[in-house]
């Protein structure tokens, strides 16, 4: 595969989803350590503008951090529909890391005085139990492009609203902690991904992301999946998203245990292209 392998000494510059005191401007943290960067970094306001950026730019020196996958509400919709335009500029997923994520509701009143609640549609989600239980149905909750937008909205002049994000942010803006840890599931976890214009090295414990579209016919997704199967391909996930071409038209997405470079994924991808319409390698990458 020709792609230049990653060069960390390469990357001047990082974008990630913020505002700063986000859960990805944590995640970038930990991306920053793992690969000893020495860069800016850079927050924008939406998942889509962090891609936009990254392919304008469309520069070595530049990669990006965003989420791709909650344990609880699984993908991130915005991330996954903007993967597949990658591929123009060969950019890619180089790497991915786990964050533990545990919501509290910030805010300037106590829990009686709110009305309204702000915060990614994600993370409203993930705390529905403890809305329901805590408030009247009357109760405004208000989507955000992140947790911590919502947070750094609020104002101590009005008590009625509150937001739920990390407490670390809360701390960041030094805005008060109504009420720690009120996730409805205790194992909150969510993948993000380091995007970048290069290809990761083989370690051995790798995943590789393909995106794809193929005929509208019977049986067509099950030819592709029984070639995976074949070549005993490990897949962890699979995703479809409407094409926004043609009316039941979709793209394909899949996670698979191996390397783009592995030789069996090679024999893979060489029986599996001649029957799609479009083919894409998203990256092959392990998690630091």
């Amino acid at each position: 595969m020709e792609q230049d392998i990653l060069d960390t000494t390469k990357i001047k510059k990082l974008l990630f989803l913020g505002p700063n005191g986000s859960y990805s401007d944590f995640a970038k943290n930990q991306f920053i350590d793992a690969f000893n960067l020495n860069c800016v970094s850079t927050n924008l306001k939406s998942i889509s503008g962090v891609i936009k950026a990254l392919k304008d730019e469309n520069s070595e020196d530049i990669v990006a951090v965003i989420p791709i996958e909650n344990s609880i509400e699984g993908i991130v919709r915005e991330t996954l529909d903007n993967l597949s335009s990658l591929k123009k500029e060969g950019i890619k997923i180089i790497a991915e890391t786990t964050m533990n994520v545990e919501h509290a509701l910030v805010g300037y009143g106590k829990i009686k005085d709110i009305k309204v609640i702000r915060s990614h549609p994600q993370a409203l989600a993930q705390c529905k139990q403890f809305i329901h239980s805590n408030f009247p149905d009357t109760l405004i909750e208000e989507a955000t492009l992140s947790t911590s937008a919502g947070i750094k909205s609020l104002s101590d002049k009005d008590k009625s609203i509150a937001a739920i994000g990390s407490v670390s942010c809360a701390q960041m803006y030094s805005i008060p902690v109504i009420k720690n840890n009120i996730n409805d599931e205790e194992n909150n976890k969510t993948r993000f991904i380091l995007l970048g214009k290069f290809l990761a090295p083989q370690t051995g414990n790798d995943k590789t992301s393909i995106t794809f579209s193929t005929e509208n016919k019977a049986g067509a997704l099950s030819k592709i999946l029984t070639i995976l199967d074949s070549y005993n391909i490990n897949m962890s996930y699979i995703d479809s998203r409407p094409s926004k071409k043609e009316l039941g038209e979709y793209v394909f997405y899949i996670d698979f245990e191996g390397h783009v470079n592995d030789e069996k994924v090679q024999m893979a991808f060489a029986d599996l292209k001649p029957l799609v319409k479009i083919f894409y390698v998203i990256g092959s990458y392990s998690a630091v």
